[in-house]
């Protein structure tokens, strides 16, 4: 969200161009702070050192337990704190940018390989290194790594600019190609996909889904399968473990329910940090929920994938090994997501799994096919694992 706002305000993103799902800047308020900003009349965005870099009018649209979706035109305030490199966050020149020049985009560190390739395909035309180096305000970031790894490219290349840019390295194309657009003048070089240990991150692995659809049983089994090949170290953030320990004191209203995820998703980034993998699997009915861990993990510089449990409620309700249904349909407990309260189906699953059928072993090999297409396991990991 802060890198957004500092491409919006560089001018990267023109008129009509929204940052968020909303216009032109959406920013998720929790019930927390939302009846308080509501009354101020605004809300202001602060980096992590507290400065306040905008203001947005806290209007929008109030959604479920009472949190609120702003959308609005921000007032600037200040610039961020200085970063790590900071001198090399410049604003897309392109009157200045020749036409002829060869923008390499740095997602990763440069091998010699790499640069081998880059002067054979640059020849003696003009050279810049655009690293991809979001998320900047976070601590230990990728990006702080990859604009190291273009200044010595560019060293030892003999030439080259280098430009930081405040784009995540993990965003949509669409936003990818539009952002380098405005850094560029001319011909755009990706570095070829190379397979090293280095390129792995850390990674969240979020399971979502209904109540007996079978989420904690893949997750624990993808656990299982990780730890018995020994290539990554990696913690189970399982939602009744969490409950007994991580969580011991809160109840199930709506309030300690979010509190619950958000701390599974807090521990999950630190583990991602240093380059573990977590493996979380609470119901975490709300988009707005999920998109918070989403954003804790991509502040830490991990990797997170979203992976939906699509079991329908008919065959969840009809396993039902711990009675939770009966007991919500008979009213005995309130809230129950999939009877009286509501799940949001996700929309940005990088995968989905529907249970119905089909053996645990089907539903991990889907897991892990997408881990290794990810880079997060080589193919020649876990050939044989069992539950």
């Amino acid at each position: 969200m802060l890198d957004d706002l500092e491409l919006l305000r560089r001018g990267v993103f023109g008129p009509g161009i929204t940052v968020g799902p909303g216009g032109p800047v959406s920013v998720h308020l929790p019930a927390a702070i939302a009846e308080q900003a509501a009354s101020a009349g605004a809300v202001e965005i602060v980096d992590p050192e507290g400065v306040p870099l905008a203001r947005l009018a806290a209007t929008g649209e109030t959604v479920h337990d009472g949190c609120l979706e702003v959308e609005a035109e921000p007032a600037w305030l200040s610039s961020p704190s200085p970063r790590t490199f900071e001198r090399y966050y410049t604003d897309p020149r392109p009157g200045e940018v020749s036409a002829d020049q060869v923008a390499v985009i740095v997602d990763r560190t440069i091998t010699t390989e790499d640069l081998l390739e880059i002067a054979a395909n640059a020849g003696h035309r003009p050279l810049a290194f655009l690293v991809l180096a979001g998320p900047t305000l976070a601590a230990h970031s990728t990006g702080v790594t990859l604009i190291r790894s273009a200044l010595s490219g560019a060293a030892r290349i003999g030439r080259g600019d280098v430009v930081a840019i405040p784009l995540d390295r993990r965003a949509t194309r669409a936003k990818r190609d539009q952002v380098l657009a405005a850094y560029s003048g001319g011909e755009l070089l990706e570095l070829s996909p190379r397979h090293t240990a280095e390129a792995r991150h850390g990674l969240v692995l979020f399971f979502t889904g209904l109540s007996g659809s079978g989420k904690s049983t893949v997750a624990r089994s993808v656990r299982d399968a990780i730890v018995e090949d020994g290539a990554r170290s990696v913690t189970l953030l399982d939602g009744d473990l969490v409950r007994r320990h991580l969580s011991a004191g809160l109840g199930f209203s709506a309030a300690d329910r979010e509190t619950n995820i958000r701390r599974i998703g807090w521990v999950g980034a630190e583990i991602s940090r240093h380059g573990g993998v977590a493996i979380c699997s609470p119901i975490a009915p709300f988009a707005s929920t999920r998109d918070a861990v989403r954003d804790m993990v991509t502040e830490a510089g991990g990797d997170f994938l979203l992976i939906h449990i699509s079991t329908p409620l008919a065959e969840c309700e009809r396993r039902d090994r711990k009675g939770l249904y009966a007991k919500a349909r008979r009213g005995e407990i309130p809230e129950f997501t999939g009877i009286s309260s509501p799940y949001e189906d996700p929309t940005d699953a990088d995968l989905a799994i529907d249970t119905t059928g089909i053996s645990v072993e089907a539903a991990v090999e889907q897991v892990l096919d997408l881990l290794r297409s990810r880079g997060h396991l080589t193919s020649e990991e876990v050939l044989e694992w069992a539950i």
